[in-house]
């Protein structure tokens, strides 16, 4: 059944990903029809990041090399010049629909000229939404978030703890980005540090050539480092990928509730699609939280934002997801605030607060417009009625 599923996505997005290329080489054609200097460069580019990226994927998935990540790279950054080069020329083409009601490009003048203007503006756009994406994607914003908690605590009142989510470790987050998220951290010096899932990017391969993921021991916080598995741990084979993550230092809590030393329950989820690649069905979240007095703190880690009103029902106090990237790519934002619940951000229910984190990383292209990556960090005030709104931001 997954080998039929897999199949089906797999023709699904290739007849998808043809498709836009067919189109996108006949808007070559149409635009720059009589520039061959133009034209042919941009079919070039088409060409060379069509193949780029089937290439990588399948180099990446075989057998991992530096060159091999250089193409996946080219291919990775051509997914995200694709999708703007598709918006700016579907622009066009509603432009001349509209031209056929309301009769308006006479008026610029030379056809062909308009075109090669209009050609070159897209192509540039293209290149600094690009460009001016990846440089967002390699700074991650430092989100800081205030939460009253009115419960107890075996140790002091107040907890900074930090989140992050979606690191994404692999052939486009190495070394250099792994260590500058373990110094943002140690900057912070926090008591609780969570990774909720897609720690790695999928294949292992990538991951053991670059001995990534061995700066993560380096944080020591005084309650500990957690992590629970995402889906992409079990893209990339959950029976390799979370021993690799626990050899390395990290607790990798699944279906897993442990007691922190000031008296917080900390609940690990299993990945939500475990079952699709295992079989395994994970534990209901009730069964989880059966044992742990309603009085004390309630911290959920649980890679997906679904279903939320699980929390909620089961008096959590604080949910944490990552999972969305809150689309990552503009308009695909969009998407996301359709399919989830919370896509990103920070929401109240009853008495549970629950933060869907944009992440640190990326996934696909390493670009991200429209949104920042982020590291969260919270300072968890317990057992203070002075306040009644419950949170502050």
């Amino acid at each position: 059944m997954r080998n039929i599923t897999f199949i089906l996505f797999i023709g699904i997005f290739l007849s998808i990903y043809l498709i836009t290329h067919y189109y996108l080489w006949n808007k070559a054609n149409f635009i720059f029809t009589e520039n061959e200097n133009w034209r042919k460069g941009l079919k070039t580019v088409i060409l060379i990041g069509s193949i780029s990226f089937i290439l990588g994927e399948i180099l990446e998935h075989t057998v991992s090399s530096l060159p091999g990540e250089q193409i996946y790279r080219l291919g990775a950054f051509w997914l995200a010049a694709l999708l703007y080069f598709i918006i700016g020329f579907l622009i066009i083409d509603l432009a001349r629909l509209a031209n056929y009601i309301f009769p308006f490009l006479d008026n610029f003048g030379n056809p062909a000229r308009y075109k090669l203007i209009t050609g070159q503006i897209i192509i540039f756009s293209v290149l600094f939404t690009v460009l001016a994406g990846y440089y967002n994607a390699l700074h991650p914003r430092e989100k800081t978030i205030n939460l009253i908690i009115d419960k107890t605590t075996n140790g002091k009142p107040t907890v900074k703890l930090l989140l992050a989510t979606d690191i994404h470790l692999g052939a486009l987050c190495g070394d250099i980005r792994e260590r500058k998220l373990v110094k943002l951290i140690k900057s912070h010096q926090p008591d609780l540090v969570l990774f909720v899932g897609d720690i790695v990017d999928g294949d292992l391969g990538p991951v053991l050539r670059k001995k990534l993921g061995k700066h993560l021991n380096e944080i020591k916080p005084p309650l500990g480092l957690y992590a629970v598995p995402g889906n992409h741990e079990y893209i990339g084979g959950a029976k390799k990928t979370l021993p690799y993550l626990k050899s390395i230092g990290l607790k990798v809590l699944q279906d897993e509730t442990i007691f922190l030393p000031n008296g917080i329950a900390l609940v690990g989820r299993e990945e939500r699609e475990s079952k699709r690649f295992n079989g395994h069905q994970r534990k209901q979240l009730s069964e989880l939280v059966k044992n742990i007095d309603k009085k004390m703190p309630i911290i959920v880690m649980n890679h997906q934002p679904y279903p939320l009103q699980e929390a909620v029902d089961n008096k959590v106090d604080l949910h944490l997801s990552g999972h969305t990237h809150h689309g990552q790519l503009w308009p695909l934002s969009y998407l996301t605030k359709a399919i989830f619940d919370i896509s990103w951000g920070l929401e109240k229910r009853e008495n549970t607060n629950i933060y869907v984190s944009s992440g640190f990383g990326t996934w696909g292209p390493p670009v991200r417009t429209g949104n920042h990556p982020e590291v969260v960090i919270f300072n968890l005030h317990f057992n203070n009625k002075k306040h009644s709104n419950g949170m502050s931001e």
